[in-house]
Order: C-alpha cells, then sequence, then structure tokens
C-alpha cells in the first residue's frame, strides 16, 4: 500500500513517519509541498513540524500551496488522511477537520507523554483500538489546544477521536486532542504515533494508527 508523506519546509517528523509506516508493512514516499496530483497514493500522512516556521500562524501558509488541492481531491476519492500535530493544524486551517488547534492555555511549548482515550474506533487510523482504550503517546506542541464552536455537533457525530486522560496539559475544550471529519477517513491528532511506533521508544501504542491504514 503506497502511503505518501508531505513534505512542507520546516517538516521535521516526516522521516519517523517513514519508519512507523514501513513498520506497519506500507510503502511510503516523500511528497514535496508543490506537487498537485497525489492519485498514485492510497493514503496520506502530513507530519509534524513547523511547517514555514508557523509564521502567521500554525499551518496558515501550508494551507496555500499546491499540495492541498491534492490532498482535498484525496478526500473526494474517499482515502484516508492523517494529520499530525502540525498535520493537524493544517487540516483545520483547510477546513477539512472542524474546530482550531490554538495557542496553548499557559503559552508555552509542552513536550511531555501523556495518556489518551480512544474516543471512536470507525476511523481507519483508530479501528484496530478498543474504544475507551487507554493508550500512551507523546504531545509536543505550542498551539495545540482544540476549540470548536460545534461541540454538540461533534458528539451528535461521533467525530471525538483522542482525549486526554487525568491532566488536560493545553487546556483543549473537553480535553479533545483529536478530530476526525463526519465520514471518519480524515483525521487530525496533536499526540504523536510515530513517536511512540516502537517499544524502545517507550511505547509502542502509536503503531495501530500506521497498521490500522493497511487493514482498513
Amino acid at each position: 500500500m503506497k502511503v505518501g508523506i508531505i513534505r512542507f519546509p520546516g517538516s521535521n517528523c516526516d522521516r519517523d513517519v517513514f519508519h512507523a509506516l514501513e513498520l506497519a508493512g506500507a510503502e511510503p514516499d516523500y511528497v514535496w509541498w508543490n506537487q498537485r496530483d497525489l492519485s498514485n497514493f492510497e493514503a496520506i500522512v502530513i507530519p509534524g513540524g513547523f511547517s514555514y516556521g508557523d509564521y502567521l500562524r500554525a499551518g496558515a501558509i501550508a494551507a496555500i500551496t499546491p499540495v492541498i488541492e491534492g490532498i482535498k481531491d484525496v478526500v473526494k476519492d474517499e482515502k484516508p488522511v492523517l494529520g499530525i500535530c502540525n498535520g493537524a493544524q493544517i487540516l483545520a486551517e483547510v477546513g477539512l477537520v472542524p474546530g482550531v488547534f490554538t495557542l496553548n492555555q499557559k503559552a508555552q511549548f509542552i513536550c511531555e507523554w501523556v495518556e489518551l482515550e480512544v474516543k471512536t474506533t470507525r476511523t481507519p487510523f483508530t479501528r484496530l483500538y478498543q474504544k475507551n482504550e487507554v493508550i500512551r503517546m507523546p504531545i509536543a506542541h505550542a498551539e495545540g489546544r482544540y476549540y470548536t464552536e460545534y461541540i454538540d455537533q461533534l458528539h451528535d457525530q461521533d467525530q471525538i477521536v483522542l482525549g486526554f486522560v487525568g491532566d488536560n496539559p493545553n487546556g483543549s475544550m473537553e480535553a479533545i486532542t483529536g478530530v476526525c471529519d463526519q465520514e471518519g477517513l480524515v483525521c487530525a491528532v496533536m499526540p504523536h504515533p510515530e513517536r511512540a511506533s516502537e517499544s524502545i521508544l517507550g511505547s509502542d501504542d502509536g503503531l495501530k494508527f500506521f497498521k490500522g491504514i493497511i487493514d482498513y
């Protein structure tokens, strides 16, 4: 299964995602920000980092690059799209998932391991977990606080993917740290599953995010 990994100037988790996808059994390949045609890929991952130095706000400049139109075509073709950290911010910026990821409540960069609850298993990325399963992955962001005006709609349509367990480190609404679109095929998460893809890293709980793409 060919999976495209989008690269922007400032992406820095692309190689980590490449490795995790290989561990899961996929065939990853890099895609630069100026590539429009993504039709040869069966899924897309937008990795973390600091695209364009997070100028204006995280994801704002990346949102107007040619590859975004290609990603929208992938969504129309009903193929899975995963955005991790900066990738999640980009997906929210272009309206492919509801809400926004904005400045942390304490206005500082947070880098720590957290416990997370899997809120839904209807996405390709969470289908191998159990609903309400608690998993462990790291976060690393300064703009990860989730907010939406349509929280009731998210509950009604089962669009909440991940939530913090216990402490809410960035002040997100209802401790939400991952959401999906109505169809469940576009998923935006702030935690880094690729950094929890092998037990030697401290946890392999995140590997199922990538194995789920193949299973789907």
